[in-house]
């Protein structure tokens, strides 16, 4: 492979021989263009235009209901009681926690919570949320984990490449807390937990005989978070 075809993956956060970085491997191109996305860029460098982010938070609001409920459909799918719990637990994290952290974090940018629910959701939102869940209730528990793993993988390893970047901007720019929430020892842990999972989950569910569908479903997953990203730009250029 050429440099251009390897997937980045800053401070190796992503061990070389998981199953996530095989499915980053598999799709170098979109997985780079997901993680370098001009609106990653602009939070790194405080210049992306605060309407783009406004509107990304909003739709970010009912992203996060909708993997509570992909959460809610690994409860089910699952066949153990470990598996159910820590699907359990991801859904209780969600609600309980990740939800008012964000509604807090929103406040900040002027934005209540009642404002977030009764906004329309963005295609690009209801795209990549409803291929999640289409994946999780067609295939099984290691196809829907494998559809969840750009979101729950790449922020960590956008967080940590924005938070250890000599050439972002750290003094003034009002997306640092974005930044120091994903590059926090708090979600890097989350990062590290879902790629062993990922992997204890390849190897009971037949995860290298299947490994061809189970890529496609990362790059198109992958794809659909790059069209969420570009949501954001385009919703400050209308």
């Amino acid at each position: 492979m050429s440099n251009a075809q390897v997937p980045e993956n800053p401070n190796g956060l992503i061990p070389p021989d998981s199953l996530m970085m095989r499915l980053c491997s598999m799709a170098p191109k979109i997985w780079n263009a997901y993680i370098n996305h001009e609106f990653v860029q602009g939070i790194a460098d405080g210049s992306l235009p605060e309407r783009a982010f406004r509107h990304y938070l909003m739709q970010d609001y009912l992203f996060l209901i909708h993997f509570a409920r992909a959460y809610g459909l690994a409860v089910y799918k699952a066949d153990t009681l470990t598996d159910m719990r820590a699907a359990a637990t991801s859904v209780s994290g969600i609600l309980e926690i990740e939800m008012d952290l964000h509604v807090r974090y929103c406040k900040d940018w002027g934005l209540t919570e009642a404002e977030m629910a009764a906004v329309p959701e963005d295609p690009a939102c209801m795209a990549y949320t409803r291929f999640v869940l289409e994946r999780g209730m067609a295939g099984d528990l290691l196809d829907l984990h494998v559809a969840l793993s750009p979101c729950v993988v790449g922020y960590g390893v956008i967080g940590k490449s924005l938070a250890s970047n000599a050439g972002g901007r750290q003094d003034g720019n009002p997306y640092l807390p974005w930044i120091e929430m994903y590059a926090g020892d708090e979600y890097q842990d989350i990062v590290k937990a879902a790629v062993t999972r990922l992997d204890e989950m390849g190897a009971r569910r037949g995860g290298a005989v299947r490994f061809d569908d189970l890529a496609r479903t990362f790059e198109s997953a992958t794809r659909l978070e790059v069209g969420f990203w570009q949501m954001g730009l385009n919703a400050a250029r209308d």
